[in-house]
């Protein structure tokens, strides 16, 4: 069991997707780094997939929460070479996407990372965060989004994970958020006050 406690009071299996909802600055990616990092202190993989900050930003805030250094603690960043930042390679610790378009290479990238791992460090649970998919959707359309999402969250439940993947709920209507909740075994709800709203699908 993946235990949530004390940022979400709730137990989720294995092989479960989250859904982390709410509008612009109540915590999502905060909870989401939180939650990876409480796994890294587990023993557990953790790959975080940013689609707005470079890979810098997210270690260091990682770093903020418990040290990464060997441990198997892994970016896909799909910012810094669409903005042409010089001449960036893939290594042990981040691979880079083109783009949030580029959806094909996030999900190769990914794979990569979990078969690193698996393969050079025996390790077979994994924590992976998604930064956010309303970036996704900017630059994609709910159909496109839906069946990467789809394949992504099918990858989580396979190898047992622990999907956790942040959406603006304001920058998008209802039928898109319906259609893309389908996917998700439960919704993280955080508002600016309170605590977050879990529902898990029974």
């Amino acid at each position: 069991m993946y235990d949530l406690a004390p940022h979400l009071d709730a137990e989720v299996e294995p092989g479960t997707n989250l859904l982390l909802a709410g509008p612009p600055l109540t915590g999502k990616r905060k909870l989401a780094l939180d939650l990876l990092a409480a796994g890294t202190d587990a023993g557990d993989g953790a790959i975080a997939v940013t689609t707005k900050d470079g890979a810098d930003r997210i270690l260091k805030d990682y770093a903020k929460r418990t040290p990464y250094d060997g441990r198997p603690v892994a970016v896909v960043d799909c910012v810094t070479r669409q903005q042409g930042v010089g001449d960036v390679r893939d290594d042990d610790r981040v691979k880079y996407a083109s783009s949030p378009v580029d959806m094909t290479g996030i999900g190769i990238k990914l794979s990569e990372f979990l078969q690193a791992f698996y393969r050079d460090r025996d390790i077979e649970r994994n924590r992976i965060m998604v930064h956010s998919l309303s970036t996704l959707l900017m630059y994609s359309d709910l159909q496109t989004v839906f069946r990467f999402l789809h394949v992504f969250t099918g990858r989580v439940q396979s190898v047992g994970g622990l999907g956790l993947f942040c959406i603006d709920s304001t920058a998008h209507d209802d039928q898109t958020m319906n259609t893309l909740k389908q996917l998700f075994d439960g919704i993280v709800t955080l508002s600016e006050d309170g605590e977050p709203d879990v529902r898990l699908a029974q």
